[in-house]
C-alpha cells in the first residue's frame, strides 16, 4: 500500500515535515544565565559571590511557588560549577559560556555528571541508597558531580533519614541542590545542612515587561492592558505566564487584546466591574443581580467575580487614603476617573465594611455546590447593608435632633431602635462616640426624648453601681462569671467596701490576678472606675463562711421548736434537710428559703404541710 503524501490536507501527515517542532514559550525562553533570571536578585547576587570567591557550599535548597525557577537555578548552578569556557581551560563562573561541552550536554539533560531525581515519583529508601551508591565514585567528565532533587519534600522519613550522614559529610567532588514548593515539609535535620535560598514571586510590573519583550520576539502584538491582565493572572509565577501569553497568542487574530484575555480568563469587562460596584454601593438588588447575571452569561466565573470586586475595593480604599496612588501611569484613564469619583463618596467605614463581606462571601462560593447562587446572595447581602448607616452616622442623627432615629429604624417607647429591632444594638453602635469631654466619665445620649447612658468605648450598656459587697457578688452572678462569683464568695475576706473601691484579704486559694479580674469588670459594667485594693488586714470572715453560720444558727433556732422536736421524737433518725420562709416571695431561690422540710428516708422530702 502506497503512503500518501504528507500534505496539510492529510490526518497522519505534518504540513511541513522539515519544519522545526514548536517549543513552548515556557521552555523557549527558559533563562540559561544568571542574568536572564528576573526578580530574584538577591538570590543572583549571593550565588554569584560565592561562585566568584569559591565560597561553594556542598548542598542548597531552593523554595518558592511553582514556576519562579526553582529547576531551572539549580541547572544553572550545575553548569556554573562545571562549564570549562570556550577554550576549556575555565573554572567554576557565574556566566557559563554555554558552548563548551559541558554546558551544551547540562542545557540539552544528557550529561552522565548531573543527575535530576524527581522525588514525586522515586520517594522510597531504596532510591534514595542507588543514589548514595553513585556519591562515592568521582564524576565521568565534569569537575563536579551534581545531584538535582525537585520536590525534595515528597521523600518519606526513612529516606530522608538515609540521605542524612551523606549530604553532611559529601566527598569534595558531589555537589546537591533541591527543590521545593513545601519548605515547612522538609525536616529541619536536612535544612541544617544546606544553604536556603527563597525564590521570591516575581511582581506584576516585572512580568508584565517581561511578557512584553517575549512577545516582540515572537512577532506578536499585545496591549498593555493584555499583558497586565496575564501578569495579575500568573500571581508571581513566570512558568505560568507564559503559559497563559503562549495562549493569548494563539487565541488572538492579529494582536492580543484586553477583552480577548478577559474572556479567555473568564474575568469580567473592568468598565462592568465598576457599574456593578456602584449599583452595589447605591443598594439596587434587581439592577445588580441583571448586571451580575449579563457577567455570568458571557462567561464570567463567580467566583472571579467576586475576586474582582475585592481587587476594586482594595484599589478604591488605597485611593481614598492616598489619594496619589490614582495618578500612577499604570493606571488607565477611566479608572482613575471613576475611582477618584467612588473614593470620594464612599466613606472609609463602608468601604472596609464591603471588604470583609465580600472576603466571607467569596469563601462561601468556593465551598458552595452552586457557585451562582451563592454569589447571588453575597451580592444581595451587600445591596441591604449599603443603606445601613455607620456608627458615627447614627451619632449624628441623633444628636442632630430630637427624635431622628435614621432611616429604615422605628421607635419602641421612645428609643430609637436599628435593623434589629434591639435598643441595646442602637446603644451599642453608639458607644464610645459621646460627647463626654471626661473619657473616665459615663456617657449618655438624648435618642428619642429619653436619656440613654453609654458606657466606655466597647463596653455594654452601664448598670447601678452595687451598694455592698452582696450585690457584688450576686452582679458577678447575673453576669454569668461563675469562676469569679465563687471566688468572691469562698476566696475573699472583705475589710473595707464603698461604691468604687473594695479592699478585702484573699485566701491562698484565690487567684493572683483577682483583684485586676474584678475591677476590670465593674469597670466595665457600671461604666465607673473601680479600685480593688489587696489587704493584709484579717478582714470578715467570706460570704459563703457567714452563710454556713447564718444557716447554723437558724437550723439551731428551728430545732428548738416544739413543733419540730415533736416530730423528730416521732419519726426516729429523721434529719432537717431545708429550711423555708413561706412568708418570702415564691420566685425567691431555694438556697435562700428558711422554710424547713425533715427527711427520714433519703427519697423523701416535705415541704412542711405533711408533718402531724
Amino acid at each position: 500500500m502506497n503512503d500518501a503524501p504528507e500534505t496539510p490536507g492529510n490526518l497522519f501527515g505534518s504540513p511541513d515535515a522539515t519544519a522545526p517542532e514548536y517549543r513552548v514559550l515556557a521552555r523557549k525562553y527558559r533563562p540559561t544565565t544568571f542574568r536572564d533570571m528576573i526578580g530574584q536578585e538577591a538570590l543572583v547576587r549571593t550565588l554569584t559571590n560565592a561562585i566568584t570567591s569559591g565560597r561553594l557550599a556542598h548542598a542548597f535548597i531552593l523554595t518558592g511557588v511553582r514556576g519562579v525557577g526553582k529547576t531551572t537555578t539549580a541547572r544553572i548552578i550545575a553548569r556554573a560549577l562545571n562549564c570549562t569556557g570556550p577554550d576549556g581551560a575555565g573554572g567554576p563562573t557565574p556566566d557559563p559560556c554555554g558552548v563548551c561541552e559541558h554546558c551544551r550536554a547540562i542545557a540539552e539533560d544528557r550529561h552522565v555528571d548531573v543527575l535530576e531525581m524527581d522525588a514525586a515519583s522515586r520517594t522510597g529508601v531504596a532510591d534514595i541508597r542507588e543514589l548514595i551508591e553513585g556519591v562515592r565514585y568521582r564524576p565521568v567528565s565534569a569537575r563536579y558531580k551534581v545531584y538535582i532533587i525537585d520536590e525534595v519534600h515528597m521523600l518519606s522519613t526513612s529516606a530522608f533519614n538515609a540521605l542524612l550522614k551523606t549530604l553532611e559529610e559529601p566527598p569534595e567532588h558531589v555537589k546537591f541542590v533541591f527543590a521545593t514548593t513545601e519548605i515547612r515539609k522538609v525536616p529541619v535535620t536536612v535544612l541544617s545542612r544546606c544553604q536556603r535560598f527563597d525564590l521570591r514571586r516575581v511582581d506584576a510590573d516585572t512580568l508584565a515587561r517581561f511578557f512584553a519583550t517575549i512577545a516582540g520576539r515572537e512577532g506578536a502584538r499585545a496591549e498593555p492592558a493584555a499583558l497586565a491582565l496575564i501578569a495579575r493572572a500568573a500571581d508571581g509565577s513566570v512558568r505560568d505566564g507564559l503559559s497563559l501569553l503562549d495562549q493569548a497568542i494563539a487565541r488572538a487574530e492579529g494582536e492580543v487584546t484586553e477583552a480577548q484575555v478577559r474572556a479567555m480568563l473568564g474575568l469580567a469587562d473592568r468598565t462592568q466591574l465598576f457599574d456593578l460596584f456602584e449599583r452595589l454601593m447605591k443598594g439596587e438588588t434587581a439592577a445588580a443581580l441583571d448586571q451580575f447575571g449579563q457577567m455570568y452569561q458571557m462567561g464570567a466565573d463567580p467566583a472571579v467575580v467576586l475576586q474582582d470586586l475585592l481587587d476594586l475595593t482594595h484599589w478604591i480604599t488605597r485611593v481614598k487614603v492616598s489619594p496619589e496612588a490614582a495618578d500612577q501611569p499604570t493606571v488607565p484613564e477611566a479608572e482613575r476617573v471613576r475611582g477618584r469619583d467612588m473614593a470620594g463618596r464612599l466613606e472609609l467605614g463602608v468601604l472596609t465594611r464591603t471588604w470583609q463581606m465580600l472576603l466571607k462571601g467569596l469563601a462561601e462560593v468556593q465551598a458552595a455546590p452552586l457557585p451562582m447562587q451563592a454569589a447571588e446572595m453575597v451580592i444581595i447581602r451587600l445591596t441591604h447593608a449599603a443603606d445601613l448607616p455607620t456608627p458615627a452616622d447614627l451619632v449624628r442623627r441623633l444628636s442632630g435632633n430630637g427624635s431622628g432615629a435614621p432611616a429604615g429604624s422605628r421607635t419602641v417607647s421612645g428609643t430609637a431602635v436599628g435593623r434589629s429591632g434591639s435598643p441595646a444594638d442602637a446603644v451599642g453602635s453608639m458607644a464610645g462616640n459621646g460627647a463626654s469631654p471626661d473619657p473616665g466619665a459615663p456617657r449618655a445620649l438624648t435618642v428619642g426624648g429619653e436619656s440613654v447612658g453609654i458606657a466606655q468605648p466597647g463596653a455594654a450598656p452601664s448598670v447601678p453601681a452595687p451598694q455592698s459587697f452582696e450585690e457584688v457578688v450576686a452582679l458577678f452572678g447575673a453576669r454569668r462569671e461563675g469562676i469569679l462569683q465563687a471566688h468572691l464568695l469562698r476566696d475573699v475576706h472583705l475589710v473595707r467596701f464603698e461604691p468604687g473601691h473594695i479592699e478585702f484579704r484573699p485566701t491562698p486559694q484565690a487567684p493572683r490576678d483577682l483583684a485586676s479580674r474584678v475591677g476590670q469588670k465593674l469597670s466595665e459594667w457600671t461604666g465607673r472606675r473601680w479600685i480593688i485594693a489587696v489587704s493584709a488586714e484579717p478582714g470578715a470572715a467570706t460570704l459563703a463562711e457567714q452563710r454556713a453560720e447564718a444557716e447554723r444558727r437558724e437550723r439551731a433556732e428551728v430545732s428548738r421548736h416544739p413543733l419540730v422536736q415533736a416530730v423528730l421524737k416521732q419519726f426516729p433518725g429523721a434529719t432537717i434537710e431545708a429550711i423555708r420562709d413561706l412568708t418570702r416571695p415564691a420566685a425567691m431561690p431555694v438556697d435562700e428559703a428558711s422554710d424547713f422540710a425533715f427527711v427520714d428516708d433519703p427519697t423523701y422530702t416535705s415541704d412542711g404541710d405533711d408533718a402531724p
